[in-house]
């Protein structure tokens, strides 16, 4: 079977080095992998708790703060999963998700059926919307993110392709959606889009090109453009132009967009002709050079910013690619490919971070892959320790 029992490896193990180029000089300096996360118990605070008392931060007995041995995991039967990090099975291809506070428990999107839906272990999925979409041209639901003051508001911002144009939209459990920004062009392909908070009060919009790269310089489109807007969809207090929710433009195809905790850094993943592309954001400028590429094209999707490394998500080649930074935000080295072994989850397209020590991920591996009885899912992972900022 593809899964048959977790060990936790040290990540030259896990890792698999990768040829890519780096507009940051290459360091010595090890990089850190991902492994799937026990079991999680919810609660109010920022740092979730693992199993048995253990903390997050390393305290237990084991490696990576797991007190005793590795157990054995039977494979799926049907949609129960008995891999306790999983808590969404049977899914559509999930393009999108979006911790809940506390942290184990989360919201999936499925792309093509529009749905959302809650998820937690040992729970039936529950749809609390499903969004009406086109979802040709790779179009659909492709993001999904809480709002900046969701504890207050319980609204959920989501980026969906209609049948005359990309837009935002925002809804409550069980309300109808209500369109926030609209008029984002649409075409025959490149009409995906991400959406993630900047943690400082706005909203960031990863729009596609919609095949046509020269609407990504044009300053008068909204294609191919790192949008920054308010809950009301105008563009946010702070932006380089008052006047203009646009703070970077020359994207193609995005997949991910996401900020470091503190938002201090912003980061965007991208699919071009040439390459896959990660960068670095610069508010008010073009992407311009990437801060990584990968010419072989894994199909860099949704990412996680963390303090010393970014994690981008590949739906061409199963795991997720960990890029270290040391302190001065420079690369430690070469990707790690991570969870693409038998103790892996297959291809990932969807990342949010939960805090600075784990992430949720949800697979589109029937869009393509080898999928298990139990896919497509939603997984909690935690982070190893022995990152270069640890």
């Amino acid at each position: 079977m593809r899964r048959a029992s977790r060990v936790v490896l040290p990540s030259v193990a896990l890792g698999l080095v990768l040829t890519a180029c780096a507009s940051f000089p290459e360091q010595s300096g090890p990089a850190p992998t991902w492994q799937p996360q026990s079991r999680l118990t919810e609660q109010a605070g920022p740092q979730p708790n693992l199993p048995g008392g253990t903390d997050a931060g390393g305290s237990g007995g084991g490696p990576n703060g797991r007190s005793g041995p590795p157990t054995s995991i039977p494979p799926p039967q049907g949609c129960k999963d008995f891999d306790t990090a999983v808590i969404g099975t049977c899914l559509s291809p999930v393009s999108a998700v979006a911790a809940l506070p506390g942290g184990a428990t989360g919201l999936g999107a499925e792309r093509s059926t529009g749905r959302v839906l809650t998820l937690q272990r040992d729970v039936d999925p529950k749809q609390i919307a499903k969004l009406d979409v086109d979802a040709s041209g790779d179009g659909g639901l492709t993001g999904l993110v809480l709002s900046p003051t969701y504890r207050e508001d319980q609204l959920v911002y989501a980026y969906i392709t209609t049948a005359s144009d990309n837009r935002v939209v925002r809804f409550a459990p069980g309300d109808s959606p209500k369109p926030v920004l609209t008029g984002i062009p649409k075409g025959a392909r490149d009409n995906r889009g991400s959406l993630a908070v900047d943690h400082k009060g706005a909203l960031l919009v990863a729009t596609g090109d919609a095949g046509d790269p020269g609407a990504a310089a044009d300053p008068n489109s909204l294609a191919g453009k790192l949008l920054r807007i308010d809950g009301a969809g105008k563009p946010a207090a702070g932006n380089p132009n008052p006047d203009s929710a646009v703070i970077a433009s020359g994207l193609s195809a995005p997949g991910g967009v996401c900020t470091t905790l503190d938002g201090g850094t912003t980061w965007v993943t991208d699919q071009t002709g040439t390459g896959d592309q990660l960068y670095k954001v610069s508010p008010g400028k073009p992407v311009g050079a990437p801060a990584w590429t990968w010419p072989d094209k894994p199909g860099v999707a949704g990412c996680a910013a963390f303090s010393s490394m970014i994690m981008v998500a590949t739906t061409h080649r199963p795991g997720v690619q960990n890029l270290a930074l040391n302190k001065n935000g420079s690369f430690s080295g070469k990707p790690v490919q991570a969870l693409d072994d038998s103790h892996g989850y297959g291809q990932i397209a969807a990342v949010d971070i939960v805090d600075e020590q784990h992430a949720l991920i949800g697979t589109v591996n029937k869009d393509g892959g080898k999928p298990v009885s139990s896919d497509d899912r939603v997984v909690l992972i935690i982070r190893p320790q022995g990152s270069p900022t640890d």
